[in-house]
């Protein structure tokens, strides 16, 4: 039998043995096939960056029809649910009881100052800025409704607002400005980081608490076949995951795919590389299955919740903070399934993308062969 024959042959025993391993053992197809599926309906149904409308309470503290007119647009908007409040002091405690979000005290002069020539009328609002996304959306609505309102009343008079801008906006890949549309490829992202360097992280760790590592060590396999053997029945079942949340993300959360699923499966296979790396990396370093599990958690699915731009925004991260995700290939996961759902085929964007996963993984794979020797010691 020729060399090559027999290290195929070899490679392949070893993936035989692990694959039976794999379906044996319940607890990877709970990790593959029911965790992504709660991270999807949990991120799809309850979580949403979308706010829809906002309780407001208004103080009308003019009784003119200026005043009656501008609170009439605050109610008939469909942003907003108005609160009636007596004065001040109620829209204040109705506020501080967080009733309302956002209380828009229109005072006494307001009509008078509106229509001086050389006065500003004033609109006072006082904003709940415990939730800074609330806040700046509660500010941009009600500064649109004022401008609309300035201009409906120039219009009534004859007369036109100083420099008349209009301002048209198109949302470009995301007509509807829908946050599902954008928090799903990022679990995506977050579930295949999970899934590579928890499983993989524990498959010598299991070898050696069940004291198996001695007789895997004493046969002819080199340590490149241990690591491929241990990781390809983990890559095709991280696969099969992936294809689950594909399939979920288009048929129950109707996520448009403008790009091909070739495309598709070539970043989530490349992405694999530096996930699994690194879960052997951790399996071949820790000998305790509970301490691989929760290195992975922490050095894999942490980064890739926190700084892979899934959540939070990296350019407004401080800037040491902003080198650090470069490092972070869940980040370069993240633009690129977004990429592919939302936009198409931008190889522009995916081809570098994909490169640097690759010498991340090659990296992981590098160190988990250096770390790996064949001896108990």
């Amino acid at each position: 039998m020729s060399r090559p024959q027999s290290w195929w042959q070899q490679l392949r025993a070893v993936m035989l043995k692990e694959a039976k391993q794999v379906m044996r053992d319940p607890s990877s197809w709970i990790i593959a096939v029911v965790l992504p599926l709660t991270f999807l309906f949990l991120f799809g149904y309850g979580i949403s960056l979308d706010t829809t409308v906002v309780k407001i309470a208004v103080v009308r503290e003019d009784g003119s029809r200026d005043a009656q007119e501008f609170a009439a647009a605050l109610s008939n908007s469909r942003w907003f649910l108005v609160v009636p409040a007596g004065d001040r002091r109620a829209g204040e405690r109705l506020l501080q009881d967080q009733i309302v979000k956002a209380v828009v005290i229109i005072p006494a002069e307001f009509a008078r100052f509106l229509q001086a020539q050389n006065a500003t009328a004033q609109v006072q609002v006082l904003v709940d800025g415990a939730e800074p996304n609330t806040a700046n959306f509660v500010h941009g609505y009600l500064s649109a409704i004022w401008s609309d309102f300035l201009a409906a009343r120039a219009r009534q008079r004859g007369t036109v607002l100083a420099a008349p801008v209009e301002v048209a906006v198109r949302y470009w890949y995301n007509a509807n400005a829908e946050s599902r549309w954008f928090l799903i490829p990022g679990s995506m992202t977050v579930i295949m980081t999970l899934l590579g360097t928890l499983l993989t992280s524990l498959v010598i760790a299991r070898e050696w608490e069940r004291g198996t590592l001695e007789a895997l060590y004493a046969t002819p396999l080199t340590r490149g076949q241990i690591l491929i053997g241990k990781t390809l029945p983990y890559f095709l079942l991280a696969m099969v995951s992936m294809l689950v949340c594909v399939l979920t993300a288009l048929l129950l959360f109707h996520l448009p795919l403008r790009g091909s699923l070739l495309a598709l499966g070539l970043v989530s296979a490349v992405f694999l590389v530096p996930a699994l790396g690194q879960g052997l990396l951790i399996s071949v370093t820790m000998k305790s299955q509970m301490a691989a599990a929760q290195l992975g958690l922490m050095t894999g699915f942490m980064p890739a919740m926190m700084l892979s731009g899934f959540l939070f925004d990296i350019h407004s991260m401080p800037p040491w903070l902003r080198l650090l995700t470069f490092a972070i290939p869940a980040r370069y996961m993240n633009i690129s399934l977004q990429t592919v759902f939302l936009a198409g085929n931008v190889w522009a964007v995916l081809l570098p993308n994909m490169l640097f996963m690759l010498a991340v993984g090659a990296v992981f794979f590098g160190l988990s062969w250096w770390r790996l020797h064949k001896r108990l010691d």
